[in-house]
This record gives structure tokens, C-alpha cells and sequence, in this order.
């Protein structure tokens, strides 16, 4: 009776978010929380969230065992069953990092972003549902990858990355994910430590996809779809995404991508990848018989031995390798989108990048008026004795441009992820690629399309993330587009939908693209000529 009573109460605050104009919809309960209130089944044991704005929230949910002693460096383990109903209340705890974001009260990148942090440790192999609905409604999945390249973020990392307005807006499974970074995820011992420490290079990516077969496993009884999952990214999650399309282990786990801001056509060199291994061990003054003490450290202090190691290496040897995915033959092929290897998924993947990645006066209000001279004198540490002629031909393909828009274009030159969109063609599924343009009018309209801005866009979360876009109707207007757009893709494939113009697949002779703004169009390579004039001189 008191589950039925609940589940009406639910009901009436549904149908007052759909009440008569003059009524305010949120009039009613807006969360709902009790003992018999959103709980789910799972292999592992039943677990309790919350209903809130009308979106069943779990959050923390434990995919594999902690990461910590024996199962340091080791593939991912399976987490141990539970009695009784476990409360998925609360994030769970973001993989060991040093988190170096500004947080002063007078920061402004702190204000813009936000930046959400509260437990670290190796209980980090958790990860998050939203979902509309408890029930066999066989609702597409997408599975959120955070950035913070392979070495720091977490599955809500900012405000933007919440699942529930996508969740509410389309009607799917949202799911984000923790996994295992930096030196916890990526140290290569399988030179020193043997058959024990083959995966110890890519264990990071073995988490995700020990996430993506515990949502194939479980995600129906949260009503998704196990069939249909889309892992979306953006910067490290962009190739996170990339990565997973090409890994034989997540084939069947995953049937279409979406890479924002970060694309992969290999990972990190594996001899590289094996000596840093090897100068951990000897920056530690173990012998290889002694690799297992590397598992007993606390993490802290593994942390700064394997960081010491890797500048101590690139000191001696001139060799430069951080803590990544190995392209190892076995997790991650050496090449990837091989259309000859039937062991890997080929999946519709598209790309997205933004204008200005990374803009160069939003802080600096005095380079608002540099001339082009100004720009030519500050590129040419970057591009030599070529400078002048990439810059003035940056400025002739885009006419419309004042000197310092010139110089944020060329901060987001898109030559890695037209190389990534061709590498994919040898595939048969198709590509489809778009370029994101729009500014916010913050800052005095100096913030400009930056990296992480089209993120809220594409989940629906230009109002959450109102620090970035300012919020209100003309943001929201055109999430509405690209939220159309991506909730059409993880159905069918395709993002073709009735609030974009026809959006072509991508092709290497034409560079098909939409160009995603207030108002939306597809183009072809609009920026080829510059593009390539830049990669041919710098490639001298």
C-alpha cells in the first residue's frame, strides 16, 4: 500500500508538470525518497536511489571491486555481492589525482567551471543512472566518458555533465562513469613484472569497458536497452571514445560513439610505455621480483614515485611518455578502425570540435584590439618563418574575422580529427562530423566557442551550466537542436532529425560537416584551404 501510495504521489507531480498555463508546474513535491522508493535490481544486489524532478537518480553504484593492494594495476574485478537494498545516494569517489583547479573566491575559471571534487581513493570503479522510468521500456543508453585527458576528472566533473535533463528531454538511460587514471590506470609493467602485469598499461580502459558489460548486463532492469548504448566524450573522453571503438573487449557492449573535443587513432607507443614501467621500478630501488611492494604503497605515495620516474626518465633518455592507453596488440590494437579485423566493433561514430579551443584573451581584455601584425608577432614562436603567411590565410578564408578571432582559430585547428573521421572511413559505418561556433555573451562576449562549452548543449544542460552559456531562450534553443540531433543518432545511427537541415554523412573527398550555431548549416570543409596551407608548412 505504501509503495502504491508513493508511486501515485509520483504520478500527480507528473501530471502537474504538464498543467494549464497560469499554474506554476513545480507547484508540487519535487523529490521523492523512502525505503521502497526507486529501487532497482542488480547481479550484485538491489540497490535504493531517489526520484527527483521526475528522473529516478542513482548515483555511486559500485561496477567492479576497489582498485586498491592485489587489485592495483590489475584488470578490473568484480565487486562483492550485498545483502539486503545498498543506498545509491551519492557520487563515489573519483580516481586518485591531484586535483590543481583554481578554486581562490576570486577566480574567474572557477566560477565559470565549477569544478566538482570531494572523495579520492581506489574505491573508484563506480558510476551513475538517470533514468525516466523502472520499468521494460527498452530505452536507448548513453554512457558518459568526463575529460581531464587520461589523467584527472571525474563522471561529474562539472554541473553540465547531469544526466537528468537529457534523460527527461529524450527519453533514455543516462549513465556516467569513474574509472582508474594517471599512473593507476596506465603503468606499463609488462616488461618487468611478466604474464602477472600484462594489461597493467591499459587497465584504465578495461574499466570502462568492465562499466559498459555491467550496463549490458543490468541496464534493463533500470529500463534501457542493452542493445542500443552510445558512449559519448568530450577532450580525454573524446578519445576515450575513440578508444573504445576500437577495442576488441567492448564489441557487442557498444554500437555507436560520439567524440566532442578529443579523438585517438592510436595509443601510446609500447616500448615507450615499458621502459617508463621499468624506471618506476628502479626509481622505487625494487627488482623485478619486488614489483608486487608497488601495491602496498599508499596512493599518495605511488602517485609521486611514478610521476618522478617519468620526469627522471625523460631527463636521462630524452624520452617523453606520460601515463595513457598503450596501444599493446591485445586490449588496444596498434592501429585502429582496421577493417580487416573482424574482432573490433565498427560502429557510427561523430565528431564534434568547437571554433576556439582554447581562447587567448578571455582573461586579458587588452588583447581584444591586437593587430594582425600583433598575432603574426605572437604565433611565431609556434610557426617560425611561416607565421605571417598561415595567419593572413586564416584571415582570407574567414574574412569576417577581427585579429584576435584569427588567432582563437587557430587554437582549434581541425587537422587531428579530419585525420581521426578519415581513419574511421576504412570502416563501413558511417561518419558524420560538426564543427560548433557559438559564442555566450559573457565575459564581454570574450569567452568565445571554447573547449567544454558544447558539452551542456548536447545534453541538454545550457540552464544547469548557465556560467557558460549565460542561459536562457537562445542557448536553449539551440541545445534543443543538437539534443535532437544526438538522441537521433543513439537511436538510429544518424543525426538527421527535424530540427537541423539534412546533415550529410562525412566523406574525405568533401568534408561534409554541420556547422552548429543560432543558425545551423552544413558545409563543405570550410576551412580546408587554410588547414591544409598550415599542415603543409608545418610539416617541413
Amino acid at each position: 500500500m505504501k509503495k502504491i501510495l508513493i508511486l501515485a504521489a509520483a504520478a500527480l507531480f507528473a501530471a502537474a508538470c504538464g498543467s494549464p498555463k497560469g499554474e506554476k508546474a513545480d507547484d508540487g513535491q519535487q523529490m521523492f525518497i523512502g525505503d521502497d522508493i526507486a529501487v532497482a535490481q542488480t547481479q550484485y544486489g538491489k540497490v535504493r536511489g531517489y526520484i527527483l524532478h521526475d528522473i529516478y537518480q542513482f548515483k555511486g553504484i559500485p561496477y567492479g571491486a576497489p582498485t586498491g593492494g592485489k587489485n592495483r594495476f590489475m584488470p578490473p574485478q568484480k565487486p562483492e555481492p550485498w545483502e539486503g537494498i545498498r543506498n545509491a545516494y551519492n557520487y563515489g569517489e573519483s580516481a586518485p589525482q591531484v586535483v590543481g583547479y583554481p578554486r581562490e573566491p576570486e577566480s574567474a575559471a572557477f566560477l565559470v567551471d565549477a569544478w566538482n571534487y570531494d572523495l579520492i581513493g581506489e574505491d573508484c570503479l563506480r558510476l551513475n543512472v538517470w533514468t525516466p522510468k523502472l520499468d521494460a521500456g527498452k530505452r536507448p543508453v548513453i554512457v558518459w566518458l568526463h575529460g581531464g585527458g587520461f589523467s584527472s576528472g571525474n563522471a561529474i566533473e562539472q554541473n553540465g555533465y547531469g544526466g537528468e535533463n537529457l534523460a527527461k528531454y529524450g527519453d533514455v538511460v543516462f549513465c556516467s562513469v569513474n574509472h582508474r587514471l594517471n599512473a593507476f590506470g596506465y603503468s606499463d609493467f609488462a616488461s618487468v613484472g611478466g604474464e602477472k602485469y600484462l594489461h597493467s598499461g591499459n587497465v584504465g580502459m578495461l574499466d570502462i569497458v568492465a562499466a559498459l558489460q555491467w550496463i549490458h548486463d543490468n541496464i534493463a532492469n533500470f529500463g534501457g536497452d542493452p542493445g542500443n548504448v552510445t558512449v559519448i566524450g568530450q577532450s580525454g573522453g573524446g578519445s576515450k571514445v575513440s578508444m573504445i571503438a576500437a577495442m576488441p573487449a567492448a564489441k557487442g557492449l557498444v554500437h555507436k560513439g560520439v567524440a566532442l573535443s578529443g579523438n585517438s587513432v592510436r595509443g601510446s607507443d609500447k616500448a615507450s610505455a615499458e621502459k617508463l614501467g621499468e624506471y618506476i621500478l628502479k626509481e622505487a630501488g625494487l627488482k623485478p621480483a619486488q614489483i608486487d611492494k608497488l601495491q602496498e604503497m599508499p596512493w599518495e605515495e605511488y602517485y609521486d614515485l611514478a610521476n618522478r620516474a617519468s620526469r627522471r626518465m625523460a631527463a636521462e633518455t630524452g624520452m617523453r611518455a606520460g601515463f595513457s592507453p598503450v596501444s599493446d596488440g591485445i586490449d588496444l590494437p596498434f592501429e585502429f578502425f582496421d577493417p580487416a579485423d573482424p574482432n573490433v566493433p565498427d560502429i557510427p561514430l561523430l565528431y564534434c570540435t568547437v571554433f576556439q579551443e582554447q581562447n587567448p584573451d578571455r582573461t586579458e581584455a587588452a588583447l581584444e584590439d591586437i593587430t594582425m601584425d600583433g598575432v603574426v608577432e605572437r604565433l611565431s614562436s609556434r610557426y617560425g618563418e611561416n607565421t605571417r603567411q598561415i595567419v593572413e590565410a586564416y584571415a582570407k578564408t574567414f574574412p569576417d574575422l577581427r585579429p584576435i578571432e584569427v588567432w582563437a582559430m587557430l587554437t582549434g585547428v581541425r587537422s587531428n580529427v579530419i585525420r581521426s573521421a578519415n581513419t574511421k572511413l576504412r570502416q563501413k559505418s558511417p561518419v558524420y562530423m560538426a564543427w560548433f561556433g557559438w559564442q555566450p555573451p559573457l565575459f564581454d562576449g570574450r569567452m568565445r566557442a571554447f573547449h567544454c562549452l558544447d558539452i551542456c548543449f548536447w545534453l541538454h544542460n545550457t540552464d544547469v551550466m548557465i556560467t557558460h552559456t549565460g542561459g536562457g531562450a537562445r542557448p536553449r534553443a539551440l541545445s534543443d537542436k543538437m539534443s535532437d540531433a544526438l538522441l537521433a543518432f543513439m537511436r538510429t545511427g544518424d543525426p538527421n532529425c527535424a530540427s537541423l537541415p539534412t546533415w550529410p554523412k562525412y566523406t574525405a573527398e568533401n568534408g561534409e560537416v554541420m556547422v552548429l550555431n543560432d543558425v545551423c548549416e552544413a558545409k563543405n570543409d570550410p576551412d580546408r584551404e587554410c588547414r591544409t596551407l598550415l599542415e603543409q608548412l608545418t610539416a617541413r
